[in-house]
């Protein structure tokens, strides 16, 4: 080969060297010169996932992370929104007003308006007072000495009452589409219908030891109950562990077992005695109280309970804090 030739030859690899070196470098300077920036994105159920992206328009970086929307979610900001470094893009729900455009645009501008129309129909509120029946209801209580066969006798006639109850009310279209309760105020108390049971005793239950069995005595009449000496105390004592902080705190507990005795037609110390209701089930602590081991305060409203005192119409109540309701003396009556 020519001296010549070979000089050629040389050249040319040179040359070729070169373009390559060129468009290496130049590819290099292109990724340099590529921005990336870093973009946060919430998913729907609350997880977050950073995302390094060259993208800057919404749509663009979720279709290169391979993240695909339902029909009824959309993003914030919009798909087609630009965003810039240390951005956010959130994944939320359509609401249901812009899915129901959604679907109209589907069916064509024809039926938009009329749905439209449909959807975006004014609404109307209205405060209606309505009146309300308490019907009575009747407690059976039984004769504390029994004679003869086993007879009924009214003691007390039933009424009912009457409340005033307030809602506001939302319509669309004439169509009630939601009611709330504003308030109720009771006009007139139900009087409860008192029905008096005499049975002829065939025998006297006896324990195992031969004597008689003692049982709780309790009378009822005209509203009022009466105890013995020693379930009174026990009567105090129990509302003393659930409320001794004031008269107003140990009547509403009081008061709680007289409503639920009046609405069962028993007494408050059943109801005081039923399992898991008052700590007389729960725990011992009552115990310490038992002798008078409580304030007159506390004597006092269930004196005034008995014969008739109420402070509220509820039949529950929780410690302070544990629920929604009226606060009185630290419990919570709902």
């Amino acid at each position: 080969m020519k001296k010549e030739e070979r000089a050629s030859i040389s050249i040319m690899k040179i040359i070729c060297i070169s373009i390559i070196l060129i468009l290496i470098s130049g590819i290099g300077v292109m990724a340099v010169n590529t921005k990336l920036n870093d973009v946060k994105i919430i998913l729907q159920n609350g997880y977050e996932m950073t995302a390094l992206t060259s993208k800057t328009k919404v749509s663009e970086i979720l279709e290169e992370n391979n993240i695909l929307l339902e029909e009824n979610q959309k993003t914030i900001p919009d798909l087609e929104s630009e965003i810039t470094a240390g951005g956010s893009i959130k994944i939320t729900d359509k609401s249901y007003q812009e899915v129901q455009i959604a679907k109209i645009s589907e069916e064509g501008v024809e039926t938009s308006l009329n749905q439209l129309l449909e959807n975006y129909a004014p609404i109307t509120e209205k405060i209606v007072v309505e009146q309300v029946v308490i019907p009575y209801e009747t407690i059976t209580k039984k004769a504390t000495e029994a004679s003869g066969d086993t007879t009924n006798k009214v003691l007390q006639q039933g009424k009912d009452g009457l409340k005033e109850v307030t809602y506001k009310i939302k319509y669309q279209k004439e169509v009630e589409i939601e009611k709330n309760l504003l308030s109720e105020v009771v006009i007139q108390e139900p009087v409860n219908k008192i029905v008096q049971v005499q049975k002829k005793e065939t025998a006297k239950e006896t324990s195992r030891a031969g004597t008689p069995r003692t049982t709780t005595t309790t009378s009822y009449s005209g509203g009022k109950w009466s105890y013995s000496a020693s379930e009174f105390d026990l009567l105090c004592a129990i509302t003393a562990q659930e409320c001794s902080s004031s008269y107003a705190g140990s009547l509403a507990v009081i008061t709680t077992a007289c409503n639920r005795a009046q609405a069962r037609g028993t007494d408050p110390l059943t109801e005081y005695k039923r399992k898991g209701q008052f700590c007389y089930t729960i725990d011992s602590h009552w115990k310490k109280r038992l002798n008078g081991n409580y304030a007159s305060s506390v004597s006092q409203a269930v004196t005034d309970a008995l014969n008739g005192a109420r402070n509220h119409n509820y039949r529950s109540f929780r410690a302070g804090g544990t629920h929604a309701g009226v606060n009185i003396g630290g419990n919570v009556y709902f």
